[in-house]
């Protein structure tokens, strides 16, 4: 398979980008879209290039770090798969595919293809997490959660943090993202205790990334590669305006300490 690729190339953050074309030849049809670049970069280093800067890690579709956008949609073609699980038979030889980073303004471009998804880090530290002491480890079964609730929550922790939903929505918003990591613990009875002062922080922190609200175009759902619901930033929505009544005293960035 021959194809020719038009690859975004960006020395970082400050400097000014540009598609850069390539001709690659000799890719199987077996291979998955990063083992097609790194052919690319075998050939380019041999050349004596610069290599193709690209971010990968587990390369099994948990990790999320493969932040490509792939013909202009994130990870690429096909449904609930990150761009290391697409494969190369996705396409036809002598297919012309343009490659990007996830575009928003809250991935800054750290080196061509490789983003800074740090604004997703600061979401999580704000109140991603349980405070609450529970005491020893309770015995699993002594849990009064019921089985629909336990899946939902098992649904929300799917997500990979890879910000796909944010790259993909024309608001670059967060709520997908942002929601599933509310909804996975507040479901819960661990949860609980820190449930509305956790949602206050997240969508506040969320906001000060720069990143917009949801208009319900869907698109962040349709690129999920976990497939996570929309559903979940309604429920994000209402534990929201719930806090803003039981909580009073809770201030933009601040936590209440009563």
């Amino acid at each position: 398979m021959k194809l020719t690729l038009h690859i975004w190339r960006q020395a970082n953050a400050q400097a000014k980008g540009k598609l850069e074309r390539h001709e690659i030849d000799g890719i199987s049809e077996e291979m998955s879209f990063l083992e097609m670049l790194d052919l690319l970069n075998e050939k380019l280093v041999t050349e004596g290039k610069d290599a193709i800067t690209f971010d990968s890690d587990c390369r099994e579709g948990i990790c999320g770090a493969c932040s490509l956008a792939i013909n202009g949609r994130p990870h690429g073609p096909g449904q609930g798969c990150t761009t290391c699980q697409v494969r190369m038979r996705s396409f036809k030889d002598g297919d012309e595919i343009w490659v990007e980073p996830f575009r928003s303004g809250s991935f800054p471009v750290v080196k061509d293809l490789m983003v800074d998804r740090s604004a997703l880090d600061r979401i999580i530290q704000s109140g991603g997490h349980i405070n609450v002491h529970s005491g020893p480890k309770p015995e699993p079964n002594s849990i009064p959660v019921s089985h629909p609730v336990a899946e939902e929550a098992m649904d929300a922790s799917a997500c990979i943090g890879c910000g796909a939903c944010v790259a993909a929505c024309p608001n670059s918003a967060g709520m997908l993202f942002t929601s599933a990591k509310v909804s996975h613990l507040g479901l819960l009875p661990q949860g609980q205790p820190e449930r509305y002062s956790r949602v206050q922080s997240m969508v506040h922190q969320m906001e000060d990334e720069g990143m917009g609200g949801c208009t319900n175009h869907g698109e962040c759902q349709d690129a999920c590669p976990m497939e996570i619901s929309l559903a979940f930033i309604s429920r994000m929505n209402r534990d929201y305006m719930k806090a803003t009544l039981i909580e009073p005293d809770q201030r933009r960035g601040k936590l209440s300490n009563q």
